[in-house]
């Protein structure tokens, strides 16, 4: 039976929390999720309604009459706007309004009438999960609390799922605990007055791509520095990534106006070809006040570091893993230098650009125009002629293309033109896992094929949503990792007032082959120097990628040794040893064995917790 993680919840910026309706039987289940640290806020009857963790500054709670709600996160609402709110709620089909006004990154509880409603954030940085546990519907913010609470094992089929290179949605949204549900980042569970019953209501829908650049640029520059003061407001000492690319120096240069004190952090890269150096000391160069932290490039831990040393508290596989310990090295120093949160610059990539995919449509709404970007593209790009004709005349329907996918899980890598004007990338599966997860992987997929619908009509707008979701999944187990280290991290551009602004901007202005991401360069432009939007580039890690492969084979090796995954059946530990001893194997560049370990260093971190955990609920 899998436990709670001895360190769970330590640390701010990790918080953590339970849902209980408002019964008499969901009292007594309640009672099993009390630890040593936990804090609990109540129903108005006085029944248990929330119990967690969460720092001074990370929940704001209210209650008017009847009705209670709960702001987890990052959110610069004050008690007294949210105890309006409350007081005027009638319904609460009334909160998608609340939660599509609010700046940040949080969770929204409220109880009214009896009725529980949860839900996260849009982005996927902030997760549902619900299981019946003792008969009583359950909610939380970690898949792992629930697991520990009714004694949950991961399921096999949706570890094989995860194998696949990439897993495409829906399948990556699954829970991979049997009896576990997630909920939609769009979707809020609202949990009925009996305790027992539940249902999802869909609170978010992605904007119309309407506005121009020149109309939607001011409202991005608004919002993002929004979400950057939401951290930064309290002054103190704040770190920021600054690689001198748009995404960071835009964040950094936010920061910089705010009450706190800013430390730039750098890491220049190793290969010789890489300028994030340059351009981070000519963005300081005009943030006077700002205090530039440099690290030594040869500290910089490769890929594939440490991975039989990772114990971080995980309730889902991540290829995070593979990038830990070059996301964390860094945050130690800089907690020593007083900062108390560091912001990143990730998310920009997803919001700030956008998916080629979009002039599948364009090309037969706006056809001389959409050729003439597509010609750019295609030097871009390198994407030959035909390929391009070919994935332009592509219409089938995304649950056509899941389907087919699974009749090619053993076929070559797509090819990047098909992947760009696509759905999406086709999954695959490779040499080392077996037939029978082979079997499991394609069931999963036609089964899903059947009745999905994508996330967006437009598979432009699927994509970019795809993205944004596949991504937080990675982020949200950094944070955890980041807050256990003892520095949280936040992420501005993954905040869905950021996120609603640079989607409703037209993509044949935000994505186009004549200049690098035009959107933020347009609203950061009076914000940031034009010497430093000039950038067109970003620094890759290809190199240490290589270098880490060839430097830690010997662990790759160990962690084959004793496979989990091998036990399980999925994998052949023989093909992948096989694998470790030929680092320059061909493929391995492109990360084709990141899911793979990923799952394997997930399960190795399944043993039982020291300490005494929540105990099963029967």
């Amino acid at each position: 039976m899998p436990e709670l993680h001895e360190s769970a919840g330590t640390g701010p910026g990790d918080a953590y929390f339970a849902v209980f309706p408002d019964c008499a039987d969901a009292a007594a289940v309640a009672r099993s999720f009390t630890r040593p640290g936990t804090q609990t806020l109540s129903h108005a009857s006085g029944r248990p309604w929330l119990i967690g963790e969460w720092g001074e500054h990370e929940c704001v709670s209210v209650r008017a009459g009847q009705t209670s709600l709960a702001v987890i996160g990052c959110c610069p609402v004050d008690t007294g706007e949210l105890e309006r709110r409350a007081a005027r709620l009638r319904d609460l089909a009334e909160l998608e309004t609340l939660a599509r006004t609010l700046p940040g990154s949080f969770h929204l509880v409220a109880s009214s009438g009896g009725r529980v409603r949860v839900q996260g954030a849009a982005s996927g940085l902030r997760l549902v999960f619900d299981a019946s546990v003792g008969g009583v519907r359950v909610a939380a913010s970690r898949a792992d609390l629930l697991a520990a609470a009714i004694g949950a094992e991961p399921d096999p089929e949706q570890l094989a799922v995860r194998l696949l290179w990439p897993a495409p949605y829906p399948l990556f949204e699954s829970s991979i605990w049997r009896g576990i549900a997630a909920v939609p980042p769009d979707d809020a569970l609202i949990i009925e007055p009996d305790g027992r019953t539940a249902r999802r209501s869909r609170w978010w829908t992605p904007p119309e791509p309407t506005r121009t650049l020149a109309d939607g640029a001011p409202i991005v520059r608004e919002v993002l520095a929004e979400a950057v003061d939401a951290r930064t407001r309290d002054g103190g000492v704040i770190s920021c990534d600054l690689s001198g690319g748009l995404d960071s120096t835009s964040v950094c240069f936010l920061a910089a106006r705010s009450p706190a004190k800013v430390l730039a952090s750098t890491w220049p890269g190793r290969d010789p070809a890489d300028t994030d150096l340059q351009w981070a000391e000519k963005a300081v160069s005009f943030l006077p006040d700002v205090e530039h932290v440099v690290w030594d490039a040869d500290a910089s831990p490769l890929v594939y570091t440490d991975l039989l040393d990772i114990d971080d508290p995980m309730d889902e596989p991540t290829i995070g893993v593979m990038d830990r310990s070059r996301a964390l090295h860094h945050l130690p120093g800089l907690a020593e230098r007083g900062s108390r949160l560091h912001l990143t610059g990730i998310g920009g990539d997803h919001v700030a650009w956008c998916s080629e995919a979009y002039y599948h449509r364009l090309l037969r709404t706006r056809p001389l125009f959409a050729l003439q970007q597509l010609r750019g593209f295609r030097a871009l790009w390198h994407w030959p002629l035909a390929g391009t004709a070919r994935a332009l005349a592509d219409c089938r329907s995304y649950g056509r293309w899941l389907a087919d996918s699974s009749r090619r899980l053993r076929g070559p890598l797509p090819s990047s033109v098909s992947n760009g004007l696509g759905w999406g990338m086709s999954p695959r599966l490779f040499h080392w896992v077996t037939p029978d997860a082979e079997r499991m992987v394609g069931r999963a997929l036609r089964e899903a094929a059947a009745s999905v619908a994508p996330l967006h009509r437009d598979r432009g707008m699927h994509t970019d949503l795809e993205q944004i979701r596949s991504c937080t999944r990675i982020i949200r187990q950094w944070d955890r990792m980041a807050a256990r280290a003892g520095l949280p991290m936040a992420h501005p551009f993954f905040d869905d007032r950021v996120i609603e602004a640079c989607l409703a901007v037209r993509p044949s202005e935000r994505v186009t082959p004549w200049q690098y991401k035009p959107l933020l360069s347009a609203a950061m432009r009076g914000v940031v120097p034009e010497a430093c939007l000039s950038r067109t580039n970003k620094a890759e890690a290809s190199m240490d990628a290589a270098n880490g492969l060839r430097e830690h084979r010997g662990d790759l090796m160990a962690l084959w040794e004793d496979s989990r995954l091998a036990e399980l059946g999925l994998v052949d530990a023989d093909a992948l040893r096989r694998l470790a001893r030929r680092p320059s194997s061909p493929g391995l560049s492109k990360g084709i064995l990141y899911t793979t370990i990923a799952c394997e260093v997930w399960l190795r971190g399944l043993a039982p917790a020291k300490d005494e955990a929540v105990p099963t609920t029967s």
